[in-house]
């Protein structure tokens, strides 16, 4: 198994890299965005400090392998557009949830497309991981195509799953097995 705080991928336009405290002031200018914490189970960031305790427990989870949290950075500017996770990572059954987000800047440009390519194959080539979930608000239409055209599968829905600030929301459930990734021309897999 790879040393998590040692991973480092790329892809055309993008490198996915553990997060620095240097960057706390891009992350919480991305996760402090209403727009984008519209559909997670989180309220927005309020302070500086919700970015560099983020960061510190992403140095953590990486450390003791329960977590792959990873900056998305532009291969050519260095900025950082957002992060990405394999989390709830169980090994025995080997399993992991997938998880984006990015800033309202970076969406629609095929950023997600990329991510989710290199951590699938991460998850399933690196990780020896039989399955990948992705849990959703059903509301968020564009990350369920997003998932989709990864080739995750709706597989079910929890009614009134998350209550966050008042707000009530379900859950759609998507999955990804090693076998429908690995199928020939059923999944684009980049090379």
């Amino acid at each position: 198994m790879p040393d998590f705080r040692r991973i480092s991928l790329t892809t055309d336009r993008l490198s996915l890299r553990p997060l620095q405290t240097g960057d706390a002031d891009a992350l919480l200018a991305i996760f402090s965005d209403p727009e984008v914490m519209r559909y997670w189970n989180t309220p927005p960031w309020s302070s500086r400090q919700d970015a560099i305790d983020f960061i510190e427990h992403s140095h953590q989870a990486l450390a003791s392998k329960e977590q792959v949290i990873l900056g998305v950075y532009d291969r050519h500017s260095q900025q950082l557009l957002g992060k990405c996770l394999l989390f709830a990572y169980d090994v025995e059954s080997r399993r992991a949830e997938i998880g984006f987000g990015l800033s309202r800047q970076s969406w629609g440009k095929g950023y997600i497309q990329e991510t989710g390519q290199a951590l699938i194959r991460f998850g399933f080539e690196d990780l020896n991981l039989n399955r990948l979930e992705a849990e959703i608000d059903p509301a968020n239409t564009a990350s369920g195509k997003a998932l989709e055209r990864l080739g995750f599968n709706r597989e079910g829905l929890l009614r009134e799953r998350w209550i966050i600030d008042s707000q009530v929301s379900d859950s759609g459930l998507y999955g990804l097995l090693r076998s429908d990734w690995q199928a020939p021309n059923t999944i684009p897999q980049e090379r």
